[in-house]
């Protein structure tokens, strides 16, 4: 019956005409009466049905167009989609289904590409906030050097604190552009199973100078031959920006402890500071992107080491957490997936 139903119609109209035709052969065999009747009968019956059945084939097609149609008119229109929810186990409802698959996803793109639109404006947004600030100090500081005959200690110390602010100016650039890498997905990490202790290492050398220069105590606590699966590169620097803010504010004379230990799931990385702490409810603004406590306004930094850092963790399948007492220290708990 299903495979009746589907027939094109052309092959329908031929067996009505076979069915007449044997109807007319059969007329010459058969008896005269009622049967030669009956078989008349049934012979006009039958290519009727055809007939019929040929409309009916004819108008649910058109049917089905008219429907496929209008659910694509309304879905372009902004209909509501709920509208159209199949319930029925027809052709239909198929097709409609797989539009409304269709439109979804077009609708999940187009909420991307605003999302996009609009991180990419925070970004902008951001940057020249930010460059601003350096920027106006350099113009000050060389018109200042252009117009005044200063002394050699004067211009000296003009000149250091222009060095300063382009150094400033330079870092803040680089952040900018990880931070941009980091949001638009545009870094790569390369996963392999690599050296952990050599990754720490890396990321403790680059804070030395200024650990010493605070005569901050660094330990290390890890087995030289750990081994996780995670980017060297990015995963260095992920540790090296939590250090960054460790030496930062810790007083001097104070200490700073690594210490790496293996669960079940994940190796852990404990970075400890006797810093100045971070109260609990400031525990998710520290990892925000431009976050700046305001107790902390003057030190130099811009607010994107622990933003950049929870960014290429979580990349990795990994994640942070703190833990901190005001006045006490802080500890930064960094998960690697094994």
């Amino acid at each position: 019956m299903d495979r009746f139903k589907t027939m094109p119609e052309k092959y329908i109209v031929i067996l009505a005409a076979l069915a007449l035709i044997l109807c007319g052969v059969l007329w010459e065999y058969l008896p005269s009466g009622g049967i030669r009747l009956l078989v008349l009968i049934s012979g006009v019956l039958i290519f009727l049905l055809a007939f019929l059945w040929s409309r009916r084939q004819k108008k649910e097609q058109t049917d089905f167009a008219n429907d496929i149609c209008d659910t694509v008119d309304d879905l372009m229109n902004g209909c509501d989609p709920e509208n159209y929810q199949p319930y029925e186990d027809s052709q239909v409802s198929k097709v409609q289904g797989k539009l409304l698959q269709y439109y979804d996803r077009m609708q999940e793109g187009r909420r991307q590409s605003e999302q996009d639109k609009q991180t990419i404006q925070e970004l902008v947004s951001d940057i020249s906030h930010q460059v601003k600030t350096p920027i106006a100090n350099i113009r000050m500081f060389t018109n200042i050097l252009q117009q005044h005959s200063l002394t050699k200690e004067k211009r000296t110390e003009f000149l250091d604190t222009m060095t300063a602010q382009i150094n400033k100016l330079d870092f803040l650039m680089q952040s900018l552009i990880k931070m941009s890498r980091l949001e638009t997905g545009t870094f790569t990490l390369h996963m392999e199973e690599n050296s952990l202790y050599n990754t720490i290492a890396r990321a403790v050398n680059s804070i030395w100078a200024k650990a010493d220069q605070k005569q901050i105590r660094i330990d290390v606590e890890c087995d030289s031959h750990a081994a996780v699966k995670h980017d060297t590169r990015w995963t260095a620097e992920a540790l090296e920006n939590i250090l960054d803010n460790a030496v930062k504010y810790t007083p001097e004379g104070g200490s700073i402890s690594i210490r790496v230990r293996p669960w079940q799931f994940y190796t852990r990385i404990d970075i400890t500071d006797t810093g100045i702490g971070i109260a609990a409810a400031h525990y998710n603004d520290v990892f925000q992107r431009f976050y700046r406590a305001q107790e902390v306004s003057e030190e130099e930094g811009v607010g994107l080491g622990l933003y950049l850092a929870r960014g290429i963790i979580t990349r990795q399948k990994g994640y942070i957490s703190v833990k901190s007492e005001v006045g006490e220290g802080t500890t930064f708990s960094v998960f690697l997936l094994q």
